[in-house]
């Protein structure tokens, strides 16, 4: 990165390694919000139905590029949805064709559109031994669903239940813990020097767990894994801005419209795709590593997955003036609410 001043950055075009585009009128609301700021993103299979084989990765991809918009340069990185029953020679074939990047794994009931997913991991055995062999990325959703584990408590309890015997069972697997949320994953990633990357959301530097829950319930800060304690932000924010390569960005950002986010039961998922490059700029602002932030969203995510750098930039610029984002944006499923910080952010894209 290059900084003609503090005022002042440019940067290589970011990408997102963890994205829900969800599908039909979401996803034709939400692509350009991403395809405006992101070269690449790693999209999420948890549709209903998942994406479980290649002809549906082939399928979605299709579905995605058709509604990018006209002059935007992105290229979604498809997943499939890991399975008990996935074929080990379709992973292979849809990795060698260059049709998916990785394969995602949900613990069954993790999270939104997860009751697919994995419930005893012997069952995978022979498709995750196949991705070792092939190095093709697990991407890990790291929470245990056992409902007599505290909420807050998951994340460390899979790492010490599911992921760490997995990464001693197959060492070779490369493995990134999707969007940690706590000083444990945190502490796990520094441990372990080779194979092992991890994303960090947009939202989980900046909310912790009060902004859910004080002063009422607000659950357009409500999402899974959920936000945690003060001192587990502090950790992210340290691991983030440290220039530690296997720390990168992934928004999570997850589009649920208002109806389905404020009712009884609503939804896990906070959008944050169009104003995440100025959030985390100011993020690395106050943590005095403006410098580590082309490492954190362009550099550290294409190298762990093995793909070339962005090679178009962009600048950002620090003004007087705050930024202005859409408190929500339309789409054909109805309103989805942009994710609201609770301060002014003053730094704008330049020219």
């Amino acid at each position: 990165m290059s900084a003609n001043s503090v005022n002042r950055i440019t940067l290589r075009r970011p990408d997102d390694w963890h994205l829900h585009l969800r599908d039909g009128a979401m996803l034709e609301g939400v692509i350009g919000e991403t395809s405006e700021h992101f070269a690449r993103a790693i999209i999420m299979p948890n549709l209903v139905p998942p994406v479980v084989k290649t002809e549906d990765a082939i399928a979605y991809r299709d579905r995605i590029n058709a509604v990018i918009p006209q002059g935007h340069d992105f290229t979604p990185l498809m997943t499939l949805y890991l399975t008990e029953g996935t074929n080990p020679d379709d992973v292979e074939e849809g990795y060698k064709s260059g049709v998916i990047t990785a394969l995602k794994l949900y613990p069954a009931g993790a999270t939104t559109n997860s009751a697919s997913g994995v419930r005893d991991f012997d069952k995978a055995m022979p498709v995750l031994e196949r991705m070792a062999s092939l190095g093709i990325p697990l991407c890990v959703h790291g929470e245990v669903t056992d409902p007599e584990i505290d909420i807050f408590d998951r994340e460390a309890v899979f790492i010490d239940r599911v992921l760490d015997p997995l990464r001693k069972r197959l060492p070779e697997l490369r493995v990134i813990m999707e969007h940690i949320t706590t000083e444990d994953g945190v502490e796990y990633v520094k441990a372990n020097d080779r194979n092992l990357g991890a994303t960090i959301t947009t939202h989980h530097l900046i909310i912790n767990r009060n902004a859910i829950l004080v002063g009422g319930i607000h659950p357009h800060f409500y999402c899974l894994p959920v936000a945690k304690r003060e001192k587990h932000r502090l950790a992210l924010r340290k691991a983030a801005t440290s220039g530690d390569v296997r720390f990168f960005l992934g928004t999570d950002s997850a589009p649920h419209t208002d109806g389905r986010k404020e009712s009884a039961c609503g939804c896990a998922g906070i959008f944050t795709a169009n104003n995440t490059v100025q959030l985390l700029a100011h993020v690395f602002e106050e943590e005095g590593a403006l410098d580590k932030l082309e490492g954190f969203a362009s550099v550290n995510g294409p190298q762990f997955y093995g793909l070339p750098l962005n090679g178009d930039k962009i600048t950002l610029e620090k003004r007087d003036a705050a930024a202005t984002f859409p408190a929500r944006i339309e789409t054909g499923e109805g309103p989805v609410t942009v994710f609201d910080p609770g301060f002014p952010i003053y730094w704008h894209y330049a020219g």
